[in-house]
């Protein structure tokens, strides 16, 4: 059993800032995700995509964004509990017990839901045959683009993910890009990008094409490919990619309780909490009058939301609202010597 004040449940940006706010007025917790990496829709979609829209950075990547996140929150020591998906709650003496689906037991004060839209999982080939080479020769997100070099790279997909990362992967790689459809849904600008390496030969495009098959031992060695008229072409290829969107599931979230209205939850804008006492929103799915679904808005609403947890977890204290320029306590706890 572990027990801390507060389970946060998503590891993306809002989570991650929520757990700087919890640490500044000296409440612990641990942090749970559904993915196999910290840093949400930034890390798993645009790791390298820019950012225009954080306060005082004019550019920066999302794992740039990731990376800071977690430097910030390196004074509190906080823990994360990656691949695992929250199964089961329950409310005991004003403390709610919570179960993983890997048989994880935490005890807390409070629980703060952020994330996204529930818990993301790549939608994947309809073929069978994919699952032998999934995480060795054929994946849905990248983690390391090195391994790429100099290899044949085939990518699928026609939305952002997959046009930025064989814009990417092209400048090492050689890339087909294979879209089932004529038109793409990805930005105008990569998909003038992609047409213009097409003709340089900097990228092979095939379009109104669906993978068919895919041939190898242990390592891909072709991929055949089936165009809309049923004519069939084979592709040498060393590694396949998979880029056709995330499937947000709500999952046991739907069994709690909660006011859900089209997969949001509902909140108040005082401190985010559901209508759930000890239950809070935050995030992309948190749904109020007036929500902007920006990296931002989550921020404001995780300072809300960590400062509402603070009266389950320390019933018997106040709160006094500090800035952290002049609070003693809170440069305490971020290591801060003056």
């Amino acid at each position: 059993m572990i027990k801390t004040d507060v389970l946060i449940i998503g590891a993306g940006p809002t989570g991650l800032f929520c757990a700087h706010q919890l640490g500044i007025i000296g409440l612990s917790c641990e942090i749970v995700d559904n993915l196999d990496k910290v840093g949400g829709q930034c890390i798993e979609l645009y790791p390298d995509k820019p950012i225009y829209d954080i306060p005082a950075i004019p550019e920066c990547t999302g794992e740039e964004l990731t990376d800071n996140l977690i430097k910030q929150i390196k004074p509190f020591n906080v823990d994360f509990h990656l691949n695992e998906r929250v199964e089961e709650i329950k409310k005991k003496d004003n403390r709610w017990y919570v179960k993983t689906n890997k048989n994880k037991d935490f005890d807390v004060a409070s629980i703060v839901i952020a994330g996204g839209v529930g818990s993301f999982e790549p939608r994947k080939f309809p073929l069978k045959d994919c699952e032998r080479f999934e995480g060795k020769s054929l994946f849905y997100s990248i983690k390391d683009k090195t391994i790429f070099k100099d290899k044949t790279i085939s990518i699928f997909g026609g939305g952002d993910s997959a046009l930025d990362w064989a814009i990417e992967l092209s400048e090492t790689s050689n890339v087909n890009l294979i879209h089932r459809r004529e038109g793409f849904s990805a930005a105008e600008s990569s998909v003038q990008k992609v047409k213009e390496l097409n003709k340089k030969g900097n990228i092979k495009l095939f379009t109104e094409y669906q993978i068919d098959k895919i041939i190898g031992d242990k390592e891909i060695e072709l991929v055949k490919i089936k165009h809309d008229n049923g004519e069939i072409k084979e592709i040498k290829s060393d590694y396949v990619l998979g880029f056709f969107g995330l499937i947000m599931q709500l999952g046991p979230i739907l069994e709690w309780g909660l006011n859900i209205d089209k997969k949001r939850v509902e909140v108040n804008t005082e401190n985010f909490e559901t209508n759930i006492n000890g239950i809070f929103a935050i995030g992309d799915i948190c749904s109020y009058p007036g929500k902007l679904k920006l990296i931002l808005s989550g921020f404001h609403e995780g300072a809300l939301a960590a400062r509402g947890c603070f009266k389950y977890a320390k019933p018997d204290e106040k709160l006094r609202f500090e800035f952290t320029t002049t609070s003693k306590a809170a440069q305490e706890r971020l290591g801060i010597k003056k």
